[in-house]
């Protein structure tokens, strides 16, 4: 390149929104800002705290004016404007205005995870509009059909994208680039501090969860009722549940269920700002993730950074995330979570030895300058100056393949 490209890194929730999406925003324009790159980083709301950052209005989702406009919309056919729920409209009010950010600012590459946005902007630049190339990372479980209409793909695990070239739905612009995290701030450590806040005695045993507070998907529901089956199997276990999480729909109705199930031995976290995730990290043993499929969750790699087993669903996605560091299991059922829980929370030395090995496969696969390295790569790709017209994939280990 005979300069380097103008970056924009984009996310509608971000300042008010904590979910895995505005997490890797916010961490992307970071890594590329410290690295010297020509990146802004586009924002729905809050303020502009460091040079790189642009606050782009929009109507967020939980806002007064978008449940406004969201009933007098009909209900039939507005989804295809992108107008159908709250999070379409806050898509499609911020990318419009995103739009003339780009143009003002002549930015090459967008980079996003909202799929709308993605539309949005790929479409103004068939228009002339703009001149910016756009990349979804595809983080939202959006469908085959949609996902043909997108030029720059980059799926976030290798299982993802063959599984798109098994559904006969394939580019070769697309690419397959994992989720990093900073494994300098998410470490191993000790923090009987954030205990202390949280009433936890110093030497009680800690399952943490770091998910969407609701039943669907996160399955925070199951996670209760099999936390309750452990304490009733072994009622002088020492343990405690810590859930954290954003606020959904069904977040109160949870947590009075999980105040009734286990009274004073759960914690809700709600809206827990991300700063400060390191240190609840270091204050547990254990972590779980409850979903049944994920496309790759941030918030995994934050807990095998700080070194945590983790237990998650039988799955190649999760497991190629949490490798050696990981306990895969069925969760489908009921009482096998609880069983589980049991027994690694009785054997200290496996729990050693798997944190270590967390800790090791995260740092050796998705650190952030391995993985920056490949998305930078892949920018070169998207604008045209490689001696190859297809984008390489990742070169971690990929998932077990589609059956």
């Amino acid at each position: 390149m005979s300069r380097s490209p103008k970056i924009a890194i984009a996310s509608s929730g971000l300042g008010h929104v904590a979910r895995g999406i505005e997490a890797w925003a916010d961490d992307l324009g970071r890594a590329l800002a410290a690295r010297g790159e020509n990146v802004i980083l586009c924002k729905g709301s809050g303020t502009a705290t460091h040079p790189y950052e642009r606050v782009v209005s929009c109507l967020p989702r939980e806002s007064t004016s978008n449940r406004r406009l969201l009933k007098c919309l009909p209900k039939k056919g507005s989804w295809r404007f992108g107008l159908g729920s709250g999070y379409g409209i806050e898509q499609t009010s911020f990318a419009f205005n995103l739009i003339r950010v780009l143009r003002r600012e002549r930015i090459d590459i967008l980079h996003v995870q909202d799929p709308q946005v993605a539309v949005i902007a790929q479409r103004a630049r068939r228009f002339g509009i703009i001149r910016t190339r756009t990349i979804l990372a595809h983080g939202t479980e959006e469908s085959p059909d949609f996902l043909r209409r997108i030029e720059f793909l980059q799926h976030l695990a290798p299982w993802h994208l063959e599984a798109m070239k098994d559904a006969g739905v394939w580019k070769p612009s697309w690419t397959a680039i994992p989720n990093f995290i900073d494994t300098d701030r998410f470490s191993p450590g000790a923090s009987n501090s954030l205990r202390a806040e949280l009433g936890i005695p110093p030497e009680a045993l800690i399952v943490l969860t770091a998910a969407a507070i609701k039943r669907h998907h996160k399955r925070i529901d199951y996670l209760l009722a099999e936390f309750a089956r452990l304490r009733s199997a072994l009622p002088n276990l020492p343990v405690w549940l810590v859930v954290a999480g954003g606020w959904e729909a069904s977040t109160d109705e949870l947590i009075k269920e999980g105040r009734q199930l286990l009274g004073d031995r759960v914690r809700f976290l709600v809206r827990f700002p991300r700063e400060r995730m390191p240190d609840l990290y270091r204050s547990a043993n254990l972590f779980v993730l409850c979903s049944l499929f994920e496309m790759m969750p941030i918030a995994l790699l934050e807990a095998t950074a700080c070194g945590l087993p983790c237990i998650v669903n039988r799955h190649p996605i999760v497991e190629w995330m949490t490798g050696p560091g990981g306990v895969p299991i069925d969760m489908a059922g009921p009482g096998v979570l609880a069983g589980t829980l049991a027994e690694i929370l009785s054997d200290p030395e496996r729990r050693m030895r798997q944190a270590g090995a967390a800790r090791g496969h995260c740092v050796a696969n998705f650190s952030e300058d391995i993985v920056v390295r490949q998305i930078h790569s892949y920018y070169r790709e998207v604008m045209g100056d490689s001696h190859s017209n297809t984008p390489q994939p990742s070169h971690h280990q990929p998932c077990a393949s589609v059956s």
